[in-house]
């Protein structure tokens, strides 16, 4: 009988219910959109990361990252090498060799890393062959051949085959160079990658650095994402003379705000809600000053203060239970259709967005224990919303209530 009395009087000021019911649905849409929206972009930088930059693994000499000395190399590398391509959990890996210093151009200069690869190891491991935008990937035919960053390129002002001349310390602290010539041109996500990494054939870098060095890092993806921890700590274990990083020690920024997001969202969320339950509260503070008098014959004829509560708290809790369905029906929807289709910020957002290593191209993801979450804080913004409503009712006083008109 409650439920009925208070659904009907939700729709005797229909204008005013609607009102509060789109803004609520749009609410619940916008705070779970949002969600969506942050969760998929931070999957995707994840993604990207461990694919083109960090891996899941990475192996050093213990003092190598110090100072980035050419002299600390991993020790007996090709043995740990064979190891890997026996190992059925590794998926891929690329042995390279590192060297930090100038790269010049016929006009200006700057400064870069050299990452000496195998080719084919490389084009296994990350996605640099597919950013290319001019030119060519290396092959291990190549001498004398590099690839750089479009934003490195800019700022030497050089093209495909263009002569540039690499200038670092070999193992010796002696100041070598080398001249090459440009062989392809990548354009990535990420600008600080466009602007610092330079690939070239690892034999070549060898010559230089001087013959013997041996590789500076190892970086390997798994198979099962979820096991890299634990192999981790038993690749450490076995090669005790060695430097065993996983993602979250090489990129502690990225793993922060990982595992931070889940709170941040959901804090957010709470925001939302939270302001919208002072619109709530307001419309239906309005709704019981309008129906002073009826309120007060109510308690006249017998009906007592827990029903009266009760039934200013249903309807409160009725409006918001019809919104939230609907926002989250609307939200689950767009995030389907853009996490199929991607949501496309080039044209606002690329140039920001790629300072800090994020696509322009979104694609939104929300798993399913998020939206049971909302759901749940929108019956408790739907429970304390009713409260001062239903007090203020029942702080009437129903004889001075009735004579009011």
């Amino acid at each position: 009988m409650l439920a009925q009395l208070a659904w009907k009087n939700i729709w005797r000021n229909k204008i005013r219910s609607l009102v509060v019911i789109t803004s609520v649905m749009l609410g619940i849409w916008a705070g779970t959109f949002i969600m969506s929206y942050v969760f998929g972009m931070m999957e995707q930088r994840l993604s990207d990361a461990i694919e083109n930059e960090i891996s899941h693994i990475q192996i050093h000499h213990p003092d190598y990252d110090a100072d980035n000395d050419p002299v600390f190399v991993i020790p007996q590398s090709q043995q740990l090498l064979d190891l890997l391509d026996e190992d059925e959990k590794v998926d891929c890996y690329s042995a390279r060799i590192l060297a930090y210093g100038m790269i010049n151009s016929a006009s200006t200069s700057a400064g870069g890393k050299l990452i000496g690869i195998d080719p084919d190891q490389e084009d296994e491991l990350t996605n640099i062959s597919q950013f290319i935008s001019s030119g060519e990937f290396l092959d291990d035919s190549d001498k004398n051949k590099i690839v750089i960053g479009q934003r490195l390129a800019d700022k030497l002002k050089v093209k495909v085959r263009s002569k540039l001349v690499l200038t670092f310390q070999d193992v010796d602290k002696n100041i070598v160079a080398g001249a090459f010539r440009v062989k392809g041109i990548y354009e990535s996500y990420n600008s600080s990658l466009e602007e610092l990494n330079i690939y070239l054939n690892d034999k070549d870098l060898i010559e230089l650095l001087g013959n013997g060095v041996n590789h500076h890092e190892i970086a390997l993806l798994m198979n099962d994402s979820k096991g890299v921890d634990q192999y981790s700590i038993r690749l450490s274990a076995a090669n005790p003379g060695l430097k065993v990083e996983t993602w979250k020690e090489l990129s502690p920024e990225l793993n922060l705000m990982i595992e931070t997001m889940d709170q941040s969202m959901m804090i957010f969320l709470i925001i939302i809600l939270v302001a919208l339950s002072f619109g709530i509260v307001n419309t239906m503070l309005m709704a019981v000053l309008e129906r002073v008098r009826e309120i007060g014959m109510l308690m006249a004829i017998g009906m007592n203060r827990t029903r009266l509560f009760a039934m200013i708290s249903l309807e409160t809790i009725f409006m918001v239970m019809i919104a939230s369905p609907a926002g989250l029906l609307l939200a689950f929807a767009t995030i389907e259709y853009l996490g199929t289709y991607g949501l496309d910020l080039s044209a606002i957002y690329a140039e920001g967005y790629a300072q800090y290593g994020f696509k322009s191209l979104i694609y939104p993801t929300l798993g399913a224990d998020y939206y049971l979450k909302i759901v749940q804080l929108v019956f408790i913004t739907a429970i304390l919303s009713s409260i001062y409503p239903a007090i203020t009712a029942l702080r009437l006083n129903p004889v001075t209530a009735i004579r009011k008109i």
